[in-house]
């Protein structure tokens, strides 16, 4: 989405939090809870632990409650009454098998372990019961139950190797015990390994799809930083080429100055005319460093050193100031735009080229947003200048009704951010921000003294602190 875009919608950056826009909804209950069952916890945590509200983390402890209150007294009556098991042994076991269940919501692997053993024991000695026969075996209905209730929290917790770690000993362990199998009875071996085979297959897909989701979203977080921090550096290099034009323009005088004072000023001194003569080495030297600087920061092709112009051509025109902004205005109204222009006399003479081409810019970024994102909105431009400061005001109404809006997208986001960083460059501050009407406003105030330390205090600011009160922007 493009920054002019991002202004309207008022979406925030990943550094703020998320505005709800008006239409935005707060999803249901049960689409929490799907999203609680595919975001995967960390190994201390227990399920549901991210969930956003407290009845849905508590969830799964009072599912688990219930199956552990309705299993217990059932498999103590099931083995007493039905198998004909020892009330002792009965009440042991019902507490060995069901009990651990309670364990699966933060610890599924060790709760596993100590059911698998109570249910092997409970299985040995029902092998031995008076009234085994016509009765499942080695599973009784009532392990099967708690057995597939652990197999669908190890399937939300743990890795595919440990749940398919988990299926084969359940089922190497249902067939070793089938060897021993009493006479008379219906073996559940397998049907405990086909059904629990589903449910892990089933739970483990669903927290693959919750880790896939998890590893998108961290990968979208890193790319938009990263293409942030891409914008931040191309338009700082862009600024950097075209501040080296003002720079190399007085190193270029300062040569001349030098190399012409012998001629300029007859009977000077030898002594003088030597110290003319170096500091003019030293001003040539200083341009070859930093011509040699700025075929680093041009693209390979040559293209973009210059401004917007492009190409060799572009990198070898004078740069723009504000006296150009009258054929800019021109330009934009030849566009379909319709822009007024109110223009400070002397203003051009009065800023120094660093705060002249800054000034420049803001208004040329600030016009190609409104051509790309209000078209035939009625514009005004203003630049004024006091003793202290330039101040560069552009406001735009909301677009025409008819006008084809562009619609949001990525972007580039270049026009803010180039904003922000010439308004830092010069020590100024930028203000700017949707109107109650629909328009767009962007104010900067550029100081004509950048030498009162106002320009390193910016920059010492932090990123998200500098010159905009509308920080939600990238």
């Amino acid at each position: 989405m493009s920054d002019r875009a991002r202004e309207r919608t008022g979406r925030r950056t990943p550094a703020g939090a998320p505005a709800r826009t008006a239409d935005a909804r707060e999803p249901g209950a049960l689409a929490q809870l799907a999203a609680a069952l595919r975001t995967p916890a960390a190994a201390a945590q227990p399920l549901f632990a991210q969930a956003p509200k407290a009845w849905q983390r508590a969830l799964p402890y009072v599912v688990v409650g219930m199956f552990v209150v309705s299993l217990l007294p059932t498999t103590i009556a099931v083995l007493t009454n039905d198998y004909g098991l020892d009330g002792g042994w009965s009440g042991a076991l019902g507490v060995a098998q069901t009990v651990p269940l309670l364990l699966a919501v933060t610890r599924p692997l060790p709760a596993w372990l100590l059911v698998l053993v109570a249910d092997t024991i409970g299985a040995v000695l029902l092998a031995q019961a008076d009234r085994v026969a016509g009765h499942p075996w080695p599973w009784t209905p009532m392990a099967i139950v708690g057995y597939l209730v652990l197999m669908a929290c190890l399937g939300l917790r743990e890795s595919i190797r440990n749940l398919v770690g988990v299926w084969l000993v359940t089922g190497a362990l249902g067939a070793v015990l089938g060897f021993f199998q009493p006479g008379d009875t219906s073996n559940t071996a397998a049907l405990l390994f086909v059904l629990s085979g589903i449910l892990l297959a089933l739970t483990g897909a669903l927290r693959g799809l919750g880790d896939a989701r998890q590893r998108i979203a961290e990968q979208e977080s890193i790319s938009e930083a990263e293409r942030s921090r891409r914008t931040l550096l191309e338009e700082r290099a862009r600024i950097a080429r075209e501040l080296h034009d003002v720079v190399a323009h007085h190193m270029s005088v300062i040569t001349v100055q030098a190399d012409s004072a012998p001629y300029r000023l007859p009977g000077m001194p030898e002594p003088v005319q030597e110290e003319f003569a170096a500091i003019a080495a030293s001003a040539r030297e200083s341009l070859g460093e930093m011509r040699r600087l700025l075929t680093v920061l041009r693209a390979p092709d040559g293209a973009g050193g210059g401004g917007d112009d492009g190409g060799a051509d572009g990198a070898r025109a004078p740069q723009p100031g504000i006296g150009r902004l009258q054929q800019l205005v021109e330009a934009t109204v030849r566009a379909g735009q319709p822009v007024e222009l109110s223009l400070a006399a002397g203003a051009a003479q009065a800023a120094p080229p660093a705060v002249d081409l800054s000034a420049y810019r803001i208004v040329q970024e600030a016009l190609a947003n409104v051509v790309r994102h209000a078209p035939g909105a009625p514009t005004r431009v203003s630049v004024t200048v006091d003793d202290d400061e330039v101040l560069v005001l552009v406001v735009n109404g909301p677009a025409a009704r008819d006008a084809v809006v562009e619609p949001d997208g990525p972007g580039t986001g270049h026009g803010l951010v180039g904003m922000r960083e010439r308004v830092r460059l010069t020590g100024g501050t930028l203000d700017t921000g949707p109107l109650p009407d629909g328009g767009f406003r962007v104010a900067a105030r550029l100081p004509l003294h950048a030498g009162d330390g106002t320009a390193g205090a910016n920059a010492d600011r932090p990123a998200n602190e500098a010159n905009d009160t509308n920080e939600e922007r990238s």
